[in-house]
């Protein structure tokens, strides 16, 4: 009988099993950015900012308010026949992402500080300097498809630090990169050095996801599955092999830590930061750190946790040495935005002690702060004063637009007393001076790695810390004891957009600074990564 003509055995299917109410809130995101898409084909032009807007807002409220509710509900699973895992961190990191896009969303849409215009381009593909572009200009045109950007790349983040699978954490990769390489070369004031951070990160964050699925088919090659904890059993099972392993854990390293900041994959940070609409960069700065440690946690700790002897030595290479850089090479800066670039880069070479320590102390601490509640503090104390610092940069502007060298900082706390001292306020956070949300975020990490027993790390993390006070320091002196220059930038008055982002970020400031303890047990009762 012909092979076509043969009956072939009915196989019984599956129907998957998708649980709608733990990811309600990425449903609601990614829905809310299909809206703004369809949105922006349907409706008029000059009601489409604030719909998109609308649609944003509510969207990620009521991202918010589910994760919330599953918080409440203390339920983990794994979620998506196994793909995603809703669990203690994935929750705290997505109503933390969720909070501080709030409060990006309220800066992009801020239109009082340029005179009536937005931080974006009104048309991306005309020409710098062109007719085109001073027509856009002229007729306020307005990018309003920077919202549903931002929805799909905040989706992709929480997507991203809760995929349990690594082909879902490669396409959440994907979904949360591409909107970024977008927003990016969209800056309404300099163009071009806002298009060239644009084609800097397009390449080189290409380079690292080619990286990223090279090393997912080496452990896939290895494990033969790429669930985490498929991984993780292999690794307790299997012998030999261990070249192909030892291979795609390094290429996974390259991918996740280029997305982290971490040093020597760390080019891309300053030109980027500094070219970005500033909006954007606060953006980038405070929710793509979070969802980026969290999946390099994910990763190293659910997956590869078998093999730390053989990972944790080159961690611990690395986070020195994105520690030792951030805070030496930000001494040389003259630019605001390239300071906190560098500054952002040190940061995450002390979340990287923590990351590491747990890793010393092989299943975990029984006693005191883990790791995993260290870096959730953590995050959430750099990120809404990350966000408020850049909310600032936009209101310090002269005719060019923002004025981020630092010497058209000079003098500027006799100009703008209040504008300057929340700066220095940041700023002196950052250092990790007392009473600040800094301080207690450093002193968890520290913690936590000198509990995990990186204790060397944490000597070398507070001498950096010394040195990166120095270029803080040096800021608030030239604002405050520097002669106002008679060709002084002006100070934007800012809209309540501006106003509300610089708030919460002063209020996380303080408060996390004087009363951790109520977000340090919320980090506690989160727990560990499932599998």
């Amino acid at each position: 009988m012909p092979l076509a003509a043969q009956a072939l055995p009915l196989a019984d299917f599956v129907k998957p099993k998708i649980e709608y109410n733990e990811l309600a809130p990425l449903l609601a995101v990614f829905g809310a950015a299909c809206v703004g898409v369809l949105a922006e084909a349907f409706v008029p032009r000059y009601v489409r900012h604030l719909v998109q807007l609308a649609i944003a807002l509510i969207g990620v409220a009521a991202a918010g308010a589910w994760t919330i509710l599953l918080m409440n509900d203390k339920k983990e699973l794994l979620a998506a026949q196994g793909a995603i895992s809703v669990d203690g961190p994935a929750l705290f990191t997505w109503i933390t992402l969720l909070a501080l896009t709030l409060v990006s969303i309220l800066l992009f849409a801020e239109r009082s500080v340029d005179g009536g215009l937005s931080a974006f381009a009104g048309q991306a593909a005309a020409v710098p300097g062109s007719e085109a572009e001073r027509e856009g200009t002229a007729l306020k045109v307005e990018h309003t498809e920077v919202f549903p950007l931002t929805l799909f790349a905040v989706g992709g983040m929480m997507l991203f630090a809760s995929a349990n699978d690594l082909l879902v954490l490669f396409v959440a990769l994907e979904v949360f990169s591409l909107p970024l390489y977008l927003l990016c070369g969209l800056a309404r004031r300099r163009r071009l050095i806002s298009q060239e951070a644009a084609m800097k990160y397009f390449l080189l964050g290409a380079f690292a996801s080619a990286f990223l699925l090279y090393g997912i088919a080496l452990l896939y090659g290895y494990a033969g599955t790429m669930s985490l904890g498929g991984i993780s059993d292999a690794l307790a099972t299997k012998t030999g092999g261990d070249a192909i392993l030892l291979a795609g854990t390094g290429l996974i390293g390259v991918g996740l830590l280029f997305k982290v900041g971490a040093v020597p994959f760390h080019s891309w940070t300053p030109d980027v930061y500094q070219g970005a609409p500033t909006p954007v960069t606060g953006f980038m700065a405070a929710c793509t750190k979070i969802a980026a440690f969290i999946g390099l946690m994910r990763v190293f700790y659910v997956a590869l946790g078998g093999s730390r002897w053989d990972w944790a030595p080159l961690m611990w290479v690395v986070a020195i040495l994105t520690m030792v850089v951030g805070s030496i090479v930000a001494l040389t800066q003259t630019d605001v935005k390239r300071m906190l670039a560098y500054s952002s880069i040190a940061h995450a070479g002390f979340l990287l002690t923590a990351f590491v320590g747990l890793s010393q102390a092989g299943s975990g601490v029984t006693h005191g702060i883990t790791s995993t509640q260290a870096v959730l503090f953590y995050l959430v104390c750099y990120g809404f004063p990350t966000v408020g610092a850049f909310a600032l940069v936009t209101l310090v502007r002269d005719a060019g637009g923002e004025a981020t060298h630092l010497s058209r900082w000079a003098g500027l706390g006799k100009k703008s007393p209040l504008l300057a001292g929340i700066f220095a306020f940041f700023l002196l956070g950052f250092a990790g001076i007392p009473l600040t949300a800094g301080f207690t975020g450093k002193w968890a990490v520290f913690t936590a790695a000198w509990t995990g027993g990186a204790w060397p790390l944490v000597v070398v993390a507070v001498l950096c810390s010394l040195v990166a006070a120095f270029f803080y320091v040096r800021v608030i002196v030239l604002m405050f004891f520097s002669d106002l220059p008679a060709d002084a930038p002006d100070v934007a008055l800012p809209g309540w957009q501006t106003t509300t982002a610089v708030a919460l970020g002063l209020a996380a400031t303080v408060v996390l600074g004087i009363v951790p303890g109520p977000v340090l047990d919320l980090a506690a009762r989160a727990g560990e990564f499932i599998r």
